[in-house]
């Protein structure tokens, strides 16, 4: 397989499969912000809208030094605390400050809010971002440790043990979660989804070129519900990203059939949709 089409199986599988159709939203919110400053950044922005970006930050940074002053005073002050980080994370879409600045906010409405689990998911995904790994992986264990079935935090662990070249590590997070998945649902009913668990590990193992097993890992979630469209739609997407078009088809035709009308429209643009790759 070429290098692109490997790269294509990375992002299409982990992004569509996982993120859209799991109803996971694991696009950092931080990195969306940072993403945000490169449109901020086009030459082709009028002269308006480069004086409307200059105006917005000197506001923002005002806003800013009046919450921090307030937080002098009241360091555990919630409704404070938000409005910092939302303001910090403002800045970022423009193009000013660091991601440093919101971790700040982050430990502290994660340990004030322990039960919130996206204080403590966006805490890692911004320790990740500035390379603090093992600052990130301990992020998503607190959540994982008071919640073993979310998500978002099993996504965000996988991504990171990936990224560290540990695929076996990001396999065994996911078949002890599957494990132990019967005893959690019967303490916690439907705390754990253990499709989307499956459909991720299937995913990893298909990030690692492990086709075979990773088409028997969907097929194997498709039977704990046979109308459920994800387990599906993965399977879909990884054949196509094998090149297996015409076999992709059908598989196609079967998740959209299955699926939420408003998933139809994006299942039908990925089974017709040509990556740069093929």
């Amino acid at each position: 397989m070429t290098q692109p089409r490997n790269r294509w199986i990375v992002n299409i599988v982990l992004a569509i499969a996982v993120l859209a159709f799991v109803g996971v939203s694991m696009v950092p919110i931080i990195a969306a912000f940072r993403d945000t400053q490169n449109s901020n950044q086009n030459p082709d922005n009028s002269q308006g809208t480069t004086n409307n970006t200059a105006s917005q930050k000197v506001k923002l940074q005002e806003e800013i030094r009046g919450l921090e002053l307030v937080l002098q005073r009241e360091p555990e002050n919630q409704a404070t605390l938000k409005s910092l980080l939302e303001r910090r994370l403002q800045l970022l879409s423009l193009g000013e400050g660091s991601v440093r600045n919101v971790i700040e906010p982050l430990e502290k409405l994660s340990k004030l809010n322990p039960e919130q689990t996206n204080y403590a998911i966006l805490l890692a995904q911004a320790k990740q971002q500035i390379g603090d790994k093992e600052g990130a992986a301990q992020a998503y264990r607190s959540v994982l440790t008071v919640k073993p079935g979310d998500i978002k935090a099993l996504q965000g662990m996988v991504t990171l043990l990936l990224a560290q070249k540990r695929p076996e590590a990001a396999i065994g997070l996911l078949e002890e979660t599957l494990s132990k998945a019967p005893q959690v649902n019967k303490i916690e009913p439907g705390s754990v989804d253990i499709i989307a668990v499956q459909i991720l590990l299937g995913n990893v193992y298909a990030t690692q070129k492990n086709f075979a097993k990773a088409l028997s890992t969907y097929d194997t979630a498709s039977k704990f519900d046979v109308q459920d469209f994800r387990p599906v739609l993965a399977k879909a997407i990884t054949l196509k990203g094998q090149g297996k078009i015409e076999d992709a088809k059908p598989v196609f035709a079967k998740a959209a059939s299955l699926a939420p009308a408003k998933y139809k429209d994006e299942i039908n643009k990925q089974a017709t949709t040509t990556s740069k790759a093929e």
